[in-house]
């Protein structure tokens, strides 16, 4: 795989989300992991657009702790959550395992760690709320691995390979009655299919 050239990301916040999305999403027998898939190119690209910087929300006032209905209320941007979730998660690994990073530490204490996140059980400095943080990495990360390819993550259309998803194409109403059959054809990216551009499928 060719290097990546990051947009947001710095070089150690870019060891630590690939780490967690490969997490996420573990590679295994039917796909490639996170890292492989692009889903941290995908949440880079998405940090330097209007999403990093909440342009299309309501950003003034007043803030207030919400509902867990509600979603996140607070002030911090996308990209300032992620400046200052990661910065939290290598924090708090380095003063609790021994010196490592997170990128540093094995799979399964990766994975004990961003448990413990989702449940709420570990507490982040600098106030990261992090299971927000985690909720929030999670969603980012399965919109990388099942978007479509344009945006950075579902790298050769892995997802969509996997699912069977048509893609884009324009007609596939001769399939969609036919219930428990495969769907024939290799997806299609908004960009094109690959065979359209000399690659392969």
């Amino acid at each position: 795989m060719t290097s990546v050239g990051w947009n947001f990301f710095k070089p150690e916040e870019a060891r630590a989300i690939e780490a967690i999305v490969d997490r996420l999403v573990p590679a295994d027998d039917l796909s490639v992991g996170g890292k492989d898939a692009g889903c941290a190119v995908y949440i880079d690209r998405q940090l330097v657009s209007d999403y990093g910087v909440s342009s299309r929300l309501y950003m003034k006032g007043p803030f207030k702790p919400g509902l867990s209905t509600q979603g996140y209320q607070g002030q911090a941007t996308p990209a300032m959550r992620y400046r200052q979730g990661l910065a939290a998660l290598d924090a708090w690994a380095k003063q609790n395992k021994d010196g490592k990073s997170f990128a540093d530490l094995a799979p399964e204490d990766q994975d004990a760690l961003l448990k413990e996140m989702e449940a709420g059980k570990v507490e982040f400095p600098d106030g990261v709320d992090a299971k927000a943080f985690f909720a929030l990495v999670l969603a980012n990360t399965m919109e990388g691995f099942f978007a479509d390819p344009i945006y950075g993550g579902n790298r050769d259309m892995v997802s969509w390979r996997m699912l069977g998803f048509p893609g884009a194409r324009y007609d596939y109403r001769d399939h969609v009655s036919k219930h428990n059959e495969p769907y024939p054809l290799a997806p299609v990216s908004i960009a094109g299919a690959p065979e359209w551009m000399g690659k392969k499928g």
